[in-house]
């Protein structure tokens, strides 16, 4: 009887132009495949970076901050450095 690997991880940059686009082919080639196996506990994480090198505008961090806040991040915060 085969027993194959009983873990899976994978991490993937993204094209924040085509983030759509790009995740709705993980979810059909990836995700769809792990999650249709029986037992098995999925769990997706999005994690988002952002570099700004002249710094967000108090609109966007007050923008950013709420719509996280809505969205249900569990984490999230901007730096000063």
């Amino acid at each position: 009887m085969y027993t194959g690997p009983k873990r899976f991880y994978g991490s993937v940059n993204l094209d924040p132009t085509r983030t759509g686009r790009d995740a709705g082919k993980i979810a059909e080639e990836v995700i769809a495949h792990l999650t249709s196996i029986i037992g098995a506990d999925v769990t997706i994480t999005l994690e988002i970076q952002a570099q700004i090198p002249s710094g967000a505008s108090e609109q966007v961090v007050r923008t950013v901050t709420e719509n996280c806040r809505t969205l249900k991040f569990t984490s999230q915060g901007f730096e000063k450095e």
